[in-house]
């Protein structure tokens, strides 16, 4: 099989010749830019210094070489894999990187600031961390229901819509909708693997990046109105989003990847009866307009947490695959899920721990692990390899080696 076919093999629920890999079709399977360049040193691979491509959580843009090292399956749509439109920066442990030449990044008092252009801060990188956190809730304040029909020039000053990839820098104008299509068509006749198209459309992370966490909380919880009027302006906004992007890219993208980090790792943020009836209608209509315009194309959650309890939901909803399957939450046992619901959505993750097994185990203690892991979720195919969230900078490179040399052993 080629890794396209591998991979549209796993989410038909089918067997493929392998289990299909991914490392980075997605912002959260990737790897910090820190352990990317570790790994390639580790291997003997004299590289350019890496692309951060997501300056939010460091992760690094894979050289070819990486790709074909780790028999990877999947492309983010979001890679450039060109030189051009980069500039120079250096790395927290000093390495030297590039990053996107749009994005104006300061130092102050150890720290690192993104600004906007126009000068606001938006994003801090805190001396000894390795990730941008948000800086600014743009509806924090008490008046911001009065705000909702600005909402689209309030989203800019979100971290995740002011330091997006490259190929989103100036939004979705037409001419960039056209480079975007372009840059897919590219990869789609220049690759082989399945090619992954993130949308977004958040509905309740967009609540807590506007809002912030603890107001948006309460406002689900005490003022539905205004909460779900907030939501449907998001939906709103996202649908209009798909209109201009997605006719642009056809039969180009094999999965359209939503995100909206629904759960804790003790359970989901709010009870089932609450997605049911708040944000599972407004899913649904977010995936009917993608499944209009791409019948074929797959849809993709990544919800970071324990969310078995909605998975059932979410299913009926529309998502046919789930990321990035935190087996180390409440309820979340690889066997169980396996059992429960792996006849009806694909488990894109779950192939290792990456809290305390990636890191701190032995490299053949992560084998191990990894064997487990694959043993359950790949028979009967809906299973798509990848560890549960990104190879963070402290993980050995002899454990990421360990990890996908398990998946074939």
């Amino acid at each position: 099989m080629t890794p396209r076919q591998r991979v549209l093999a796993a989410l038909n629920h089918e067997e493929p010749d392998r289990v299909p890999i991914d490392c980075g079709a997605m912002r959260s399977s990737g790897i910090q830019a820190i352990a990317y360049h570790r790994l390639m040193s580790h291997l003997g691979i004299t590289a350019d210094p890496p692309r951060v491509y997501d300056m939010v959580q460091q992760l690094a843009e894979p050289d070819p070489s990486y790709l074909e090292r780790f028999d990877v399956d999947a492309l983010n749509a979001g890679y450039q894999f060109d030189p051009k439109n980069w500039k120079p920066w250096t790395l927290p442990d000093g390495t030297p990187c590039r990053i996107p030449a749009y994005l104006d990044v300061r130092p102050q008092d150890g720290d690192w600031l993104v600004h906007d252009g126009a000068g606001r801060v938006v994003a801090r990188m805190a001396a000894g961390t390795t990730y941008f956190s948000q800086t600014t809730w743009p509806m924090s304040d008490d008046n911001w229901y009065d705000q909702l029909p600005a909402l689209p020039e309030k989203m800019p000053l979100v971290i995740w819509a002011a330091l997006p990839e490259p190929m989103y820098a100036d939004g979705l104008t037409e001419a960039n909708v056209q480079r975007i299509a372009a840059h897919v068509r590219r990869l789609r006749e220049t690759h082989e693997q399945a090619i992954v198209l993130a949308v977004g459309a958040n509905l309740f992370e967009w609540g807590t990046f506007l809002r912030r966490m603890d107001n948006f909380l309460m406002d689900l919880a005490s003022d539905r109105i205004r909460a779900e009027a907030l939501l449907d302006k998001l939906v709103e906004c996202h649908l209009a989003s798909f209109d201009r992007l997605l006719p642009s890219v056809g039969d180009l993208v094999d999965v359209i990847h939503l995100g909206d980090d629904l759960g804790m790792e003790s359970g989901p943020f709010f009870a089932p009866r609450m997605y049911r009836e708040i944000f599972k209608p407004r899913h649904r209509i977010l995936l009917e307009r993608i499944k209009k315009a791409h019948p074929h194309a797959k849809t993709f959650l990544h919800s970071c947490g324990s969310i078995s309890s909605l998975l059932e939901d979410l299913i009926e909803a529309g998502f046919d695959i789930i990321n990035p399957v935190q087996i180390s939450a409440r309820d979340m046992a690889p066997a169980d899920l396996k059992r429960r619901f792996g006849r009806h959505v694909v488990f894109w993750g779950g192939g290792c721990d990456t809290q305390k097994i990636l890191p701190r185990a032995t490299p053949q203690q992560v084998k191990d692990h990894v064997r487990r892991n694959v043993d359950i979720l790949a028979p009967g195919g809906g299973f798509v390899f990848c560890p549960v969230h990104n190879i963070l900078s402290e993980v050995p490179p002899e454990n990421v080696v360990a990890m996908y040399e398990a998946v074939h052993p």
